[in-house]
């Protein structure tokens, strides 16, 4: 569809309109970035609403004070209003997602003459489910109970005193409209311990069955999702819609036009999506606890009946699973060349080109099946359970017992898929007509020891997402935008197409920064007695450090490593008192609370932080002035899926470090360095006290790729 004149001149007006309303001026690299969305957009060419160009994506990196949101929604909105389709804006966090849903689009609405509609979408996992709270609150008023057990699942002893109270609020703010059901609304942090225990997923909710139906706030949430314009979600649901063929959350690929803000977490949460696991031991007694579900319930059918017949099957591969599971642990723990060591109390296994033994081989053969089976006798038992919920048909379970079983038996019916997908995954070959091309599958296995018990988890992972991407996502949406402040590295896109699959035809763009970084602060490297690599570097980190942020009066510290990062607090805090908080002390919300008090009030502050510091926070203005980078941000050796993907480049004839891990390590130290300067007025500076940037031959490629700020480098 090319883009019409009247769509041109929307565009341009509501941009205008939106200066003018916010007293704002205009910025290059912002109306660059609408008009390649706009033009990409317009490319896109269709036939009775289904496009016919290629596939491709437009990808736009443009860093902190672009006004990216703007951009893409003063671009994609009348677009997509022409074209019929929805806008699917996703995001990595729920910042960001509340951001756009309660600041960004209001904003437009107001400053412009656009009219559209909007609604956020978030994963059922998100919202209250009444029944289950219901239920916790009745079981605790029962004691031990024996009527419906729903809470067999949840692990003993989570609760904390007052539990019974948390609870009773949460049902009288919820009752009271004070509360949305939405977690992320709840004033205080709600532990997972004790939110798993009041919702649900799509296995155990009964949907239209239910009698909370009508007040669910999930379905009360997703109410709006088809009328609207523009559907705000995040990666995790939109994979998570894919995974479950497209179209079933959200809208069908084919009828959205996506944009993907953060698009630089796509690949990873794409693999963390489509990765698998199984805790041996855990699994074992999550099949006792099957076990104990099924007598409990077994007294609620009558005998000879379908329903009890089938927890017979069920029971019968229950036990054919735990027995092959006891032989598969008794194979990992004693053939497989575990390493421990006095500080840690886990070993890891990687199986090279993800082949894994002839023994334990056969044995995940043997899991899958048995496991398979027991999946199918409990979709079995959910679907007769389902059955009786329809008053138009006759049938051997009465509607209440199936209204108190369907979520448990549903509970472990998804559990026991989640075990499917790992040993299909294990028993999937590596060769094919694939085989080379790309690599294959990284599979390991972790023991952990406690006080008084251990454990083998078995895991599984695809080890690029190109071809998941591509094949659920870029292939079929109607067009797709991905922009973030970091999306190449070394000033390439190379990784991020590798590892995302994107398109052939994709549109690439880097938006020039409208920051005088030259003007505005410096990169400097000081001279030191140790390298990263040696033994004493923590040491000179402790001895270097307050000289390093003397005279400052808003500091990030950054480390890689969380042990490092307590050490050298733990040696300075008695001689800094009221000086170092670490990101670990308290919630991340109050950290940077205390933080802002402390500058707010004329005293300095120095923040701890370790890699979701370097990326996640913003702190403008007078709130930081100094990002101190104690390494260089190289990922963990040690990881099974990067040592898999290192293997792969390293058979084909590649260099694994400086095609995966410097690359990698570059898009880290430029979101490290991103947390200094978020607006045009901003100064500080940044120190890096790793001197492999100025002694390596690759730390000027990771010096270069930083922003051109000003470098004072000790010789």
């Amino acid at each position: 569809m090319a883009l019409s004149d009247e769509i041109k001149q929307e565009i341009q007006q509501s941009y205008r309109e939106v200066l003018a309303g916010k007293d704002v001026r205009a910025r290059y690299g912002q109306r660059l970035m609408i008009a390649e969305i706009a033009r990409y957009m317009g490319d896109i060419t269709e036939n009775d609403g289904q496009r016919t160009s290629p596939p491709a994506a437009c990808v736009v990196e443009a860093g902190t004070g672009t006004g990216k949101t703007l951009a893409y929604l003063i671009a994609a909105i009348p677009v997509a209003r022409a074209l019929g389709k929805t806008l699917v804006i996703s995001t990595a966090t729920v910042a960001l997602q509340d951001q756009i849903v309660l600041k960004d689009l209001p904003d437009l609405k107001k400053h412009s003459k656009m009219n559209f509609s909007w609604t956020l979408a978030k994963g059922r996992g998100r919202y209250l489910c009444m029944s289950r709270l219901e239920s916790r609150l009745h079981d605790e008023g029962n004691g031990d109970s024996d009527t419906m057990p729903l809470f067999l699942l949840d692990s003993p002893g989570t609760e904390e005193p007052g539990t019974r109270a948390f609870f009773e609020e949460m049902l009288a703010s919820y009752g009271s409209r004070k509360w949305d059901g939405d977690r992320d609304h709840w004033p205080e942090q709600i532990p997972d311990e004790v939110w798993r225990q009041v919702t649900t997923d799509h296995r155990q909710c009964t949907n239209r069955h239910c009698s909370y139906f009508d007040s669910c706030a999930f379905f009360d949430a997703r109410k709006d999702l088809d009328e609207v314009d523009i559907v705000v979600a995040n990666h995790d649901l939109v994979l998570a819609d894919l995974a479950l063929g497209g179209g079933a959350i959200l809208p069908e690929p084919e009828n959205a036009l996506f944009i993907f803000d953060e698009a630089h977490h796509l690949p990873d949460k794409a693999l963390n999506h489509f990765a698998a696991s199984v805790p041996l031991n855990s699994t074992r007694q999550w099949l006792k606890q099957l076990s104990q579900a099924l007598a409990k319930m077994q007294p609620y059918l009558a005998a000879g009946t379908q329903g009890a017949k089938t927890i017979d099957r069920i029971s019968g591969a229950s036990r054919d699973v735990d027995l092959v599971l006891s032989r598969v642990y008794e194979e990992a723990e004693h053939n497989t060349g575990w390493e421990f060591n006095d500080e840690r109390r886990s070993a890891q296994w990687r199986y090279p080109e993800g082949e894994l033994p002839e023994a334990l081989a056969e044995l995940a053969s043997e899991s899958r099946i048995a496991t398979a089976n027991l999946v199918r006798h409990l979709g079995a038992l959910a679907d007769e359970l389902q059955g009786a919920f329809d008053e138009r048909k006759q049938h051997e379970i009465d509607r209440d017992t199936a209204e108190a079983w369907y979520p448990v038996i549903g509970a472990f019916h998804s559990r026991s898929e989640d075990q499917l997908r790992l040993w299909t995954a294990w028993t999937e070959q590596v060769d094919g007509p694939n085989k080379g091309k790309s690599p294959p599958p990284a599979r390991w296995s972790v023991r952990q020891r406690w006080d008084h018990a251990e454990d083998i988890t078995l895991f599984s992972s695809p080890v690029l997402a190109d071809n998941l991407l591509y094949s659920r996502l870029w292939s079929r949406a109607y067009g797709a935008v991905l922009t973030s402040a970091t999306l190449t590295a070394l000033g390439t896109f190379d990784r991020l197409q590798s590892r995302a699959g994107l398109p052939a035809a994709s549109r690439l763009l880097v938006v020039p920064s409208s920051f005088r970084y030259g003007e505005k602060a410096t990169v400097e490297v000081p001279a030191m007695a140790c390298m990263p690599t040696d033994d004493g570097f923590a040491d000179e980190l402790i001895k270097r450090l307050p000289g390093v942020w003397a005279g400052e009066t808003a500091t990030l510290v950054l480390f890689t490593s969380r042990r490092q990062m307590h050490q050298v607090r733990d040696a300075l805090a008695p001689d800094y008192p009221d000086l170092i908080i670490t990101q670990d002390d308290m919630s991340r919300g109050e950290v940077l609370r205390q933080h802002r008090s402390r500058i707010d009030e004329g005293r300095a502050s120095v923040l701890f932080g370790v890699a979701s510091f370097a990326e996640g926070i913003d702190l403008p203005g007078k709130y930081l002035h100094h990002v101190v980078i104690t390494r260089l941000p190289f990922s963990v050796p040690d990881d099974p899926i990067e040592a898999s993907l290192a293997e792969w480049v390293t058979q084909r004839g590649g260099n694994p470090f400086m095609e995966i891990t410097v690359p990698g390590a570059s898009i880290k130290l430029v979101q490290a360095v991103g947390r200094l300067l978020r607006t045009e007025e901003d100064t500080g500076r940044v120190t890096i006290l790793d001197r492999r940037i100025v002694s390596r031959r690759y730390g000027q490629l990771l010096l270069d790729a930083l922003p051109p700020f000003r470098r004072i480098i000790e010789r």
